[in-house]
């Protein structure tokens, strides 16, 4: 017997791939940016992207992941996380030669700004950012360098075989049984004034450091993961959902409030 949960243990471990959020978290950040963009920044937006809304090009980046190219499945895979390790921030980092979550977000930045990139390279890039922003709220997605952003911690949640990694990226979430939009509607009614300017403030990197502080709270004691859990991190998943939306309209705000490069 325990040879078998062994081997089930680490095909959860090997099969699971480090997504960030899930469609559903990554959808969430985008709506909820959606409802604080600027008008400057929402018309550059459906110029990039035309009908194509934020909350829908969120999880592009995850779902082309699957396509057997060399740019998705080598060079763009390691730009969705940072690697920090506990008791250092991302100042002191230097980033890996392929880059990572935020080397990307400003890759990106330029080419969604230049106008004379193609439509096409706009999109993606503009996609790109939607969904890095997200990565980077969660906690995981700053891993200390040690478990693959807790894809190698496994556990079971409600007796469900997993790793860490996934209950961040989709168990916890799907747990309260929300839509994105159900989600989006609470998440913003609480959202005041005072969040938005504080949140607005911060920089990636700092974005990074506030999710290495919360990572090296929510590892569990027990890799028997149930209500308890739940109720533990309920706080900073909201937390991290919420900054995600209102951190992405800021970016966005700020990015095309610039003038176009020519």
């Amino acid at each position: 017997m325990r040879r078998l949960l062994l081997s089930l243990a680490l095909a959860a471990t090997i099969a699971s791939p480090a997504f960030a959020w899930g469609k559903t978290g990554h959808r969430v950040v985008a709506a909820v940016a959606d409802e604080y963009l600027s008008d400057e920044a929402a018309i550059a937006v459906e110029d990039i992207l035309g009908t194509e809304s934020m909350a829908e090009a969120s999880d592009w980046p995850d779902f082309m992941r699957s396509d057997t190219s060399d740019f998705w499945r080598r060079e763009a895979n390691p730009w969705h996380y940072v690697t920090i390790p506990e008791g250092e921030v991302y100042a002191d980092i230097t980033p890996p030669p392929e880059g990572n979550a935020i080397t990307a977000l400003a890759h990106f930045r330029a080419i969604a700004l230049d106008e004379t990139q193609p439509l096409e390279q706009r999109q993606l890039a503009l996609r790109f950012i939607i969904h890095l922003v997200g990565d980077l709220q969660q906690p995981l997605h700053a891993g200390n360098g040690t478990d693959r952003g807790g894809n190698s911690f496994t556990c079971y949640f409600f007796e469900e075989l997993t790793n860490l990694h996934e209950v961040w990226d989709e168990l916890l979430i799907n747990n309260q049984e929300l839509s994105y939009t159900e989600w989006t509607d609470w998440l913003t009614a609480k959202i005041t004034a005072e969040d938005i300017l504080v949140w607005s403030a911060t920089t990636p990197g700092q974005w990074a450091d506030e999710s290495a502080a919360i990572r090296d709270q929510i590892y569990p004691d027990s890799q028997i993961l149930s209500y308890d859990y739940v109720y533990k991190t309920r706080g900073f998943l909201r937390q991290q959902l919420s900054k995600g939306g209102v951190r992405l309209a800021a970016y966005l705000n700020e990015m095309f409030a610039e003038p176009a490069a020519e």
